[in-house]
């Protein structure tokens, strides 16, 4: 049996408000270092980078081109009808501003690739809905959404697993257990 890779095979995509460019975010810290150190993966849709590069800030444009994105295309009859379950879960009476339009896009990117989306959008007293006050709703879609904090908690147990197994497999076949275990 061969080691388990560092990798714990998670792909997440960051809203534009978990951007962190000033690593004031303790749980997105932690995220981006798992990123670095190739345990996870974090990329950004088109429509969170453009939104973070607005205005002049050259720390955070720096901080938004540094991740890979996604462009939303939605070419096909089911990517139109999931974007527009989307806007009318987000918004029912329709996306009206450019914000609103750039919400949907962004909860749209992270299901057509298959990433967990983690922002702090919504789901608080000031924004009740939003996209976590309608978290149910968008997973009833096939859509992950979570708080950055959640995201920690799910990377922290498959590292945990998969720490867990190499020690295992280092127990049973005597190989030597990766630099990375008990350090992720």
């Amino acid at each position: 049996m061969e080691m388990p890779n560092r990798y714990v095979y998670l792909m997440f995509q960051i809203d534009t408000n978990r951007l962190n460019s000033r690593q004031s975010l303790p749980n997105m810290n932690k995220l981006e270092q798992w990123h670095e150190d190739d345990v996870i993966t974090i990329e950004i849709s088109e429509p969170a980078q453009l939104e973070a590069r607005s205005g002049n800030n050259s720390l955070r444009n720096q901080k938004a081109i540094s991740y890979i994105f996604s462009e939303t295309r939605a070419t096909t009859d089911d990517e139109m009808r999931i974007m527009k379950k989307i806007e009318s879960i987000l918004f029912p009476g329709g996306a009206k501003t450019k914000n609103e339009q750039n919400d949907v896009q962004i909860v749209f990117n992270a299901w057509k690739y298959c990433r967990r989306l983690v922002t702090n959008d919504g789901a608080s007293r000031n924004q009740p809905n939003g996209i976590l006050g309608n978290i149910d709703k968008l997973r009833a879609l096939g859509i992950r959404v979570m708080r950055d904090n959640e995201a920690v908690a799910l990377v922290e147990q498959k590292i945990k697993e998969r720490d867990n197994m190499a020690r295992l497999l280092s127990e049973k076949t005597r190989q030597l257990l990766p630099y990375w275990v008990g350090k992720d």
